[in-house]
């Protein structure tokens, strides 16, 4: 029984058919994304042979979010959440349509192709934190972790086989064809999004004063303050990514071999935690599963820039990435739960933007701190810094230790 119950939770995907729908819509989707992705950037250095170009396509999918999210977020406390889901989602399908056709008849210009890539990253921004206001509606209080343990399942699938697909249909088809997989994969999404609930808020304040006040709500909200720094803390303190070029030629010889299993033992850890989420997602102590979690990856990343061996390390990045696991999912069902309904967008929106800018400045920390010193030391900072940073909170925030489901 013990073991069955280490097994991640299906009980959501059984028990309720309206959030089984809208997961596996957002999971088909997320497959058509990731081919998007490999097909924009395949694309893209066919038409300029510049990594410049390529890496622009970073930014064009990066800076919506960042610019537009905290007002994405004030809409959806504005507006009926069922209806501007299914816009987000309409929109992107249309985006993912006009890809298409540039693809196999326009042959657009390099800046029309990123004008269409903002565009649709424009749609994500308000769709993403609009479908997490769902969850506390269709799942009961104490099947919220399993949930949103489940959407890690599927973020993770797709992150890890999207790619590949992508590369499949590519060489056979050619770019054009991901497009239409993508836009035929929102077709899924939307089915999912129709039998949601209508979702209308009382109502956030238009404009710049509806942002300011989720800001305001983040400042005097403790637990989901708390759980928004730890993930700051993990991230922008100690994330490892842009080190592993540095350490892999520091401590093993340059193989790009072993770079690849960097790369992919991080993944397999999630992927792992997440298959075996059971074992975290029915505790009730969920604030002290994140804090030992973001712990628990702080550690494993020092312990790796200190194996001699690769295997070694490469035991200690899979650690990482399953405690990265445990701690995004329990962050998640306290922000979840303490945010009240007339807040979630705004709130998820902030969750968001943490969850994409906190890496990108932890790359560039990391990057900044090897050339002043080692990949080595930049792991180790980082790894103490994290551990720190988390200890510093829990000590400053007491509901997070005592809070139960």
């Amino acid at each position: 029984m013990a073991l069955k119950h280490a097994f991640v939770d299906l009980g959501p995907l059984r028990r309720v058919p309206v959030y089984r729908r809208l997961w596996f819509g957002q999971t088909a989707s997320g497959f058509g994304s990731q081919m998007t992705i490999v097909a924009v950037l395949f694309q893209v250095w066919d038409m300029t042979g510049s990594v410049v170009w390529t890496g622009a396509v970073g930014m064009a999918q990066a800076l919506p979010l960042l610019v537009f999210g905290l007002f994405a977020g004030s809409l959806v406390d504005r507006h009926d959440r069922r209806r501007l889901y299914l816009l987000a989602m309409i929109g992107q399908a249309a985006c993912s349509v006009l890809l298409a056709l540039q693809a196999f008849f326009l042959h657009l210009p390099v800046l029309t192709l990123l004008g269409l890539v903002a565009v649709q990253a424009c749609f994500s921004a308000a769709g993403a934190p609009a479908a997490r206001t769902f969850l506390p509606l269709l799942l009961a209080r104490d099947e919220l972790a399993a949930g949103l343990a489940l959407t890690r399942i599927g973020f993770q699938s797709a992150m890890l086989a999207g790619p590949a697909l992508g590369g499949l249909v590519l060489g056979v088809w050619g770019v054009g064809a991901c497009y239409v997989v993508d836009a035929l994969t929102f077709c899924a999404a939307l089915w999912g999004a129709f039998g949601l609930p209508a979702a209308t808020p009382s109502g956030a304040r238009p404009g710049l004063r509806g942002v300011v006040d989720g800001l305001a709500f983040l400042i005097r909200a403790p637990m989901v303050r708390g759980a928004l720094l730890t993930d700051l803390a993990a991230t922008v303190l100690s994330m490892p990514i842009s080190l592993f070029p540095l350490v892999n030629a520091e401590r093993f010889g340059g193989d790009p071999r072993t770079f690849g299993l960097f790369m992919s033992a991080v993944a397999v850890g999630g992927v792992v935690a997440s298959a075996l989420s059971g074992t975290f997602t029915r505790r009730a102590r969920q604030g002290v599963v994140m804090l030992v979690g973001a712990t628990a990856w702080g550690v494993a990343l020092a312990a790796f820039a200190l194996a001699t061996d690769p295997w070694l390390g490469l035991a200690w990045l899979v650690v990482a990435g399953a405690a990265d696991t445990v701690s995004v999912v329990a962050r998640s069902t306290i922000v979840q739960l303490h945010t009240p309904d007339a807040m979630m967008g705004r709130v998820t929106a902030a969750e968001q933007l943490v969850g994409r800018g906190g890496p990108e400045l932890g790359n560039l920390r990391g990057g900044l701190v090897a050339a002043a010193t080692s990949g080595t030391f930049a792991l180790i900072s980082g790894g103490v810094a994290c551990v720190a940073a988390v200890m510093l909170i829990a000590a400053s925030t007491p509901g997070l230790r005592r809070f139960r489901l």
